[in-house]
């Protein structure tokens, strides 16, 4: 079985991923990380020069073929948006493997990525942290119908380690 981790970004997929798949023996893969291996460019570099639609498109084949392909027990850290488009959140569903959304307040999330957003392309050209906070509120509402359809929904505690959620998450599973 792998572990498909989702959520909104800032939410601690990619930490959370590799401590869990560290803890339990699995392998760790970030979509993110994985689809600028294969494309030889940033994520940022993508959106820029191909749009976000062929972002999308791109994403969505490479988590078809880590779904249908990927043998062996691993954790994978998606997108932000993954679940969200095409029928991602369907292919996971069906997949026999474990969806778990890391489920943290809007507030929080926002309070992480304010100094991250440069490197983000969705969020680098908001200038206030109210604009921000308002992006993020708006896009969980919108997200919250895919996000929400994973096997374990994990609400999480803005003040809590990585550790701490890879320790709920394992009382959970196992």
């Amino acid at each position: 079985m792998n572990i498909y981790l989702l959520g909104y970004m800032g939410s601690g997929k990619s930490t959370v991923g590799r401590q869990l798949a560290a803890n339990i023996g699995y392998d760790f893969i970030d979509l993110d990380a994985y689809i600028c291996k294969e494309e030889k460019a940033t994520i940022p570099k993508i959106f820029e020069t191909k749009g976000e639609i062929y972002f999308r498109k791109t994403e969505a084949r490479y988590l078809k073929t880590l779904v249908s392909e990927a043998q062996g027990k691993l954790v994978v850290a998606l997108g932000g948006g993954t679940p969200c488009y095409g029928n991602a959140m369907e292919l996971l569903k069906n997949s026999g493997h474990q969806t778990i959304y890391l489920n943290l307040p809007f507030q929080a999330l926002a309070e992480r990525l304010w100094t991250e957003r440069a490197s983000r392309p969705l969020i680098a050209s908001i200038d206030t942290y109210d604009d921000l906070e308002d992006y993020v509120r708006k896009h969980l509402f919108e997200r919250g119908y895919y996000y929400n359809q994973a096997q374990i929904v994990l609400k999480i505690n803005p003040t809590a380690t990585a550790a701490q959620v890879v320790e709920e998450i394992v009382a959970r599973l196992f």
